[in-house]
């Protein structure tokens, strides 16, 4: 893989460059700053950049926006010694592969590039593939299958990806579910509040970094299944086996999760009868149908996930506890929204943006008055209930600056009787907020000049008649606003 290095600071520069040739043993080719390197890419051809964001002339973000526009294959990394979640979550919209925090640190620095190593030979295997299909008109059907095997694998693997991590403690869970992909044979306990995120931290585990297939992934919500079936649900059954059951039988959830995982959510709920045949199975990896003799071998992945207190259930003898102590053997321990502030506000600008580019809405900032709200909120519901949260005023309101009166459902489910304030934040529009670390003026004038323009499809004639003012003072207003877009 032929990567461009793009650093402003040579020490700097020169030991990546050193760290990718001599340890990575890539082909490497390193440019001072934005414009060599765009100089470089008119001539050669790469399929990754590392960036320096903070660079003077063309800014590595500058950099990736030419690159996603001119060279749309090129995969990007961004480097930053600027911590600010403004810049990550930037990058990422504009189509980063990732981004690292300086000073880099190898390991990770490594890995990414690795993860990007085996996406581009994935590709490449997929294109070669497609082409050998219009060649071989007898493998047609093999080929086709194998594509489409490593495109179900490419879009599995990017919908797994999909966790947002803001956090020492996501950091750690996100750590121990890859240490835990590489053990099938460990069963996994997730334990967590109601919009924790169990299901996708269960997914994570299953599909780890790697681009291999890993086979199915399976979910059962225990506490949707009625106690009679969780049997036949489970296990399958054998034609004949009970009256109404399916002629040609049925295969049960444990036999469809063959060479893959098997995900059994809520499994407090699951009936005392059916935990002592689960514990049985997790000891001897093999199970018979309902009303079968043919004892059939396993090679399943367990993973399990509760939010309840198991060993509350144990003392009431509604949970066994050598199953207890068999499924969390791998335990992973998912922290409340409440118990880690820190993520709130990253996670709320990640759904605002997110949700506003799928919707087409403005949304671009979380106001201060909003953001202090959002921190206060406990959450009940989590990262679930902060997401909907967000979506619904994606999905309502269509402004570019997230505001009090934005989150009024958060407090009453009649929208019509919300407060005036909230521990002195407004709530209704209308209302200015003067916060004690003062106030701009400019920003306020370029918010209203925006709303103008779209209440009048960018008529300037009409915004300036409404606004009061002279064309030519609204120009100087327009070129504000331009500059802050940017």
């Amino acid at each position: 893989m032929k990567v461009l290095v793009v650093e402003d600071d040579q020490l700097s520069r020169e030991a990546i460059v050193e760290f990718l040739v001599e340890d990575l043993k890539l082909d490497v080719t390193d440019a001072e700053d934005g414009t060599a390197a765009l100089e470089i890419l008119q001539k050669d051809k790469f399929e990754l950049i590392i960036s320096d964001i903070k660079m003077p002339g063309i800014s590595g973000l500058e950099l990736l926006k030419r690159v996603k526009q001119d060279y749309p294959g090129i995969a990007v990394i961004l480097m930053t010694g600027f911590s600010e979640i403004t810049h990550s979550i930037e990058a990422l919209r504009l189509g980063a592969a990732d981004y690292l925090l300086k000073p880099v640190n190898i390991d990770e620095l490594a890995m990414t590039v690795s993860k990007i190593q085996e996406r581009y030979q994935l590709i490449n295997e997929n294109k070669d593939l497609k082409e050998s299909v219009q060649k071989m008109g007898k493998e047609v059907n093999a080929s086709t299958q194998r594509i489409r095997a490593l495109q179900n694998t490419i879009r599995d693997i990017q919908e797994s990806g999909k966790m947002a991590v803001f956090s020492k403690h996501m950091k750690q869970v996100v750590d121990l579910s890859l240490k835990f992909h590489k053990s099938r044979d460990i069963p996994v306990l997730i334990q967590g509040e109601t919009g924790t995120g169990k299901e996708m931290v269960a997914r994570l585990i299953h599909f780890g970094e790697g681009l291999e297939s890993p086979g199915p992934f399976i979910p059962v919500n225990c506490a949707a299944i009625s106690e009679q079936l969780f049997e036949s649900e489970l296990f399958g059954y054998e034609p004949g086996a009970f009256t109404g059951a399916r002629a040609g039988g049925y295969i049960g959830k444990m036999e469809q999760a063959q060479g893959g995982t098997l995900f059994l959510d809520e499994i407090g709920e699951l009936p005392l009868e059916m935990q002592a045949k689960l514990l049985r199975v997790l000891q001897q990896r093999e199970l018979y149908r309902v009303g079968g003799s043919q004892l059939i071998k396993l090679d399943v992945r367990f993973v399990f996930a509760t939010n309840r207190k198991l060993k509350a259930l144990i003392d009431q003898n509604k949970f066994r506890s050598d199953l207890f102590y068999r499924i969390e053997t791998g335990n992973i321990l998912l922290k409340p929204l409440r118990e880690k502030t820190e993520e709130i506000l990253p996670l709320a600008q990640y759904f605002l943006e997110m949700y506003s580019q799928r919707r087409n809405r403005a949304f671009k900032f979380i106001s201060k008055p909003a953001a202090s709200i959002l921190e206060k909120h406990e959450w009940p519901g989590n990262v679930r209930e902060l997401q909907n949260a967000i979506e619904r005023v994606v999905l309502l309101f269509d402004d570019e600056q997230l505001q009090p009166w934005h989150l009024a459902h958060l407090f009453v489910e009649n929208t019509a009787s919300v407060p005036e304030k909230v521990e002195g934040i407004p709530l209704r529009p209308g209302e200015v907020v003067l916060p004690e670390e003062g106030f701009s003026i400019e920003e306020l004038e370029v918010e209203i000049v925006a709303k103008a323009i779209k209440r009048f499809d960018g008529a300037k004639t009409a915004v300036a008649e409404y606004l009061g003012i002279s064309r030519s003072a609204l120009r100087s207003r327009l070129r504000k606003l331009e500059d802050r877009r940017k």
